[in-house]
């Protein structure tokens, strides 16, 4: 019997024009989320392939997981020219049901995010000093969501600075009136 072997252990780069989108994936991700991946891609790099069945008649791959960092490769020029248009893939030999359970166990498998763990980061960032326009650059939340995360905290230390809102203008900036 044949050792088994993950696919990630064989991680390949691939031009991102030999690969397509497969025409089963119910995963949407909203623009702020997209926008927060693509600057998540440039800041850490692809740290994660995408997965992909390879069709040998079409020298294609087809993705089963990661349409959405495929897609960044794609749109956003900076990653592209960084990456030089490669894609970094693992392959799965899997029949099509098997690769659209994949997909689906995929997308399940991310989970969600606890809103008592954000709370704790958030609180845990705002104790070490960073601003709210750090927060929601960097973790990709708006004003609102931030808000509500302190809020939700009941820990009045994190509203010391402000008056119980986000303003619209940088922190680094004096208050104007008028």
């Amino acid at each position: 019997m044949e050792e088994f072997v993950s696919p990630v252990y064989g991680v390949r780069a691939v031009p991102v024009e030999k690969v397509r989108a497969n025409s089963y994936n119910p995963n949407i991700v909203p623009p702020p989320e997209m926008k927060l991946l693509e600057k998540s891609i440039w800041e850490d790099g692809y740290t994660m392939p995408c997965v992909c069945y390879y069709i040998p008649e079409e020298d294609v791959y087809e993705l089963v997981d990661g349409y959405h960092r495929y897609m960044v490769l794609k749109t956003s020029q900076r990653i592209y020219e960084r990456e030089k248009g490669m894609l970094p893939v693992s392959v799965i030999d899997k029949d099509l049901s098997n690769r659209m359970a994949s997909t689906i166990r995929h997308n399940r498998a991310r989970g969600v995010h606890s809103v008592e763990l954000m709370t704790q980061i958030v609180s845990e960032l705002k104790k070490s000093g960073v601003t709210d326009n750090w927060i929601m650059q960097n973790i990709g939340m708006d004003r609102d969501e931030l808000l509500r995360l302190k809020q939700v905290s009941g820990l009045a230390e994190l509203f010391a600075d402000r008056n119980f809102s986000i303003p619209d203008r940088s922190e680094d900036e004096p208050f104007r009136k008028g």
